[in-house]
């Protein structure tokens, strides 16, 4: 019997989640220079958080269309 994709353990610390520790927090708030030291950790402003998501492959068929295209045709 198979198991199910959500109880999948390795997976689980891989997925994109919505809500940051406050760690982590800090962490964007720093790199964006918004968090100095003498700022409280508690009542942190709002970090957006987006998922970067890759662009398709081309497949083989998509490259040899794009490469006919691309060619200049013979007169």
């Amino acid at each position: 019997m198979s198991l199910d994709r959500s109880l999948r353990l390795k997976s689980s610390l891989e997925r994109h989640r919505n809500v940051l520790s406050r760690a982590e927090r800090v962490a964007a708030l720093i790199a964006q220079e918004r968090f100095s030291d003498d700022m409280s950790p508690i009542g942190l402003p709002k970090v957006s958080h987006r998922k970067a998501s890759a662009g398709k492959k081309k497949t083989k068929k998509d490259e040899a269309a794009a490469g006919t295209e691309e060619a200049p045709k013979p007169a």
